[in-house]
């Protein structure tokens, strides 16, 4: 019994320490300043959320290559001097274990004008928010590969996170082609 009640001490001085380990989820944005960042000239951003039928579904999914995981896209038109600025469109894939909140701006003929990261999740990897990485995706349309180690490079030890956003946008972009534009 004397050698049961030793292995019993482990769990009890290593719970507290998983129990109170720090979370590493980071909220850098909400939407408002995200919205604000990418069209900084906007007078208003109107919800369209838009919600995709099978048909769009599918036809998304072949131009991308990309499985949609949820049928509603979160989508803005953005509003300046009372004409259509663009599109802000908020999303999340998954980084390695956890989900990544990103918004792409796309200007009015569906042309990517910028991404901002508004909540990272995951305990690495977080180089994604560098500007310069981001700034590859600007200028890229439908049908541009959007492929890790193609058009977009790689960030080491953030992998996951650079394919899932990678991805993410090339869906996104195959939604406004199919379902927006």
């Amino acid at each position: 019994m004397h050698n049961f009640d030793h292995w019993l001490r482990i769990p009890a001085l290593v719970l507290p320490a998983v129990i109170s380990a720090p979370a590493f989820a980071t909220q850098y944005l909400n939407v408002e300043q995200a919205q604000k960042i990418l069209f900084p000239n906007a007078e208003q951003f109107l919800a369209a959320p838009l919600t995709l039928s099978a048909e769009q579904i599918r036809a998304i999914e072949t131009r991308s290559g990309v499985r949609v995981r949820n049928s509603t896209v979160n989508a803005w038109r953005a509003q300046q001097a009372g004409k259509p600025a663009g599109w802000f469109l908020l999303d999340e894939v998954y980084g390695k274990h956890e989900l990544i909140t990103y918004a792409v701006a796309l200007t009015p003929d569906g042309t990517v004008h910028g991404i901002e990261i508004l909540d990272y999740r995951e305990t690495h990897g977080n180089a994604i928010r560098n500007p310069k990485w981001r700034a590859q995706f600007v200028g890229k349309k439908t049908g541009a590969p959007l492929q890790l180690d193609d058009d977009i490079k790689n960030i080491s030890g953030a992998t996951l996170s650079c394919k899932h956003v990678t991805e993410g946008v090339r869906r996104l972009l195959a939604s406004y082609a199919v379902a927006l534009k």
